[in-house]
């Protein structure tokens, strides 16, 4: 019997190309080293439990695979943290007062302006009502038939008192007791002057009376009441009375009259507020009619007077056509 003839050896198979390169004989040579220092100390001694022996062996893997001190990043304390975040928070605000400079600068001359106003209103308000404005002094402007002596006696009770808080209702009881003052105006001249102005009235003329001749404005308000009768003051004869149509008439009539032809009348009398007459000095009557028209009916009338000399009656009530007798 035959043995088979052996099979031919199987061609081995071509290295790749792509084979890596070798790794240099020193490099290589290194890493043997480290190895067989690993597995000695890896070795267990004599008389060790090899579990113990394992343990120490990996803990000796741990600590040769920790990277040294000197190699790691130092740790972020938290006053470094605290230290930056204020250094952000500082230049974020240094870029906001940046930026809004000029709006600041706006507020605060608006309210520097603003106190100034109020301290200065405070202050006015504060001194005006201290005793430092108080009254000492009392001053009358405007009397002529008044004595401003003792129109300033009736208000003595206003010294002492500061000028803003002078007493309105006090000052007209006082002066009520003055007749002849139709109106009054006060004015405080800081810092002690208080000064009254006052508008008297204007006497029309007189009515008689069982008490003698009573002196009356426009208005029929009695000024004063005399014996005798004053001076330059014509006698009214009105139908009515003060509170009659006919007497406000002839007053209005009388205070339009020019100051040179007023002087020449010494009665007035009406008994409509159509027929107001007045009776002159040299015994001539001037029919006026009512209180319309008065300032032309005056300047008719001169004229007449100038250009008819002897006549006694001169009829101006129509001022457009006059009338003389």
């Amino acid at each position: 019997m035959r043995r088979p003839a052996p099979l031919p050896a199987s061609a081995k198979e071509p290295e790749k190309a792509e084979t890596s390169a070798p790794r240099p004989q020193h490099r290589a040579d290194a890493d043997r080293a480290d190895v067989r220092d690993a597995r000695r100390g890896a070795r267990p001694a004599a008389g060790t439990d090899p579990e113990e022996a394992g343990s120490a062996a990996d803990t000796a893997v741990i600590e040769d695979a920790t990277p040294d001190a000197e190699e790691q990043a130092p740790p972020v304390r938290s006053s470094d943290v605290w230290r930056a975040a204020r250094a952000r928070r500082k230049a974020l605000r240094a870029e906001i007062r940046r930026f809004t400079q000029r709006s600041r600068r706006r507020r605060i001359v608006w309210w520097t302006a603003i106190g100034a106003v109020v301290a200065l209103v405070l202050g006015s308000v504060l001194a005006a009502y201290s005793p430092l404005f108080a009254v000492e002094k009392i001053t009358v402007a405007g009397a002529k038939a008044l004595d401003p002596a003792a129109v300033q006696k009736a208000l003595e009770g206003e010294i002492g008192s500061p000028l803003a808080l002078i007493d309105d209702s006090a000052v007209k009881s006082a002066l009520t007791e003055f007749p002849m003052i139709e109106s009054y105006s006060l004015e405080a001249r800081p810092p002690h002057e208080l000064l009254v102005r006052i508008v008297e009235r204007t006497p029309v003329g007189v009515v008689r009376t069982d008490g003698g001749y009573t002196l009356v404005d426009a208005a029929g308000v009695v000024l004063a009441t005399t014996a005798d009768k004053p001076e330059g003051q014509p006698v009214l004869s009105i139908t009515g009375g003060a509170d009659s149509a006919a007497f406000r008439s002839a007053g209005l009539v009388i205070r339009s009259l020019p100051a040179d032809l007023r002087a020449q009348v010494t009665a007035v009398s009406a008994s409509t507020l159509d027929d107001v007459t007045l009776s002159l000095a040299d015994g001539k009557t001037v029919l006026w009619g009512s209180e319309d028209d008065s300032v032309t009916k005056a300047l008719v009338l001169v004229v007449l007077i100038k250009n008819s000399p002897e006549a006694r009656s001169f009829d101006v009530s129509a001022p457009s056509v006059p009338v003389v007798r």
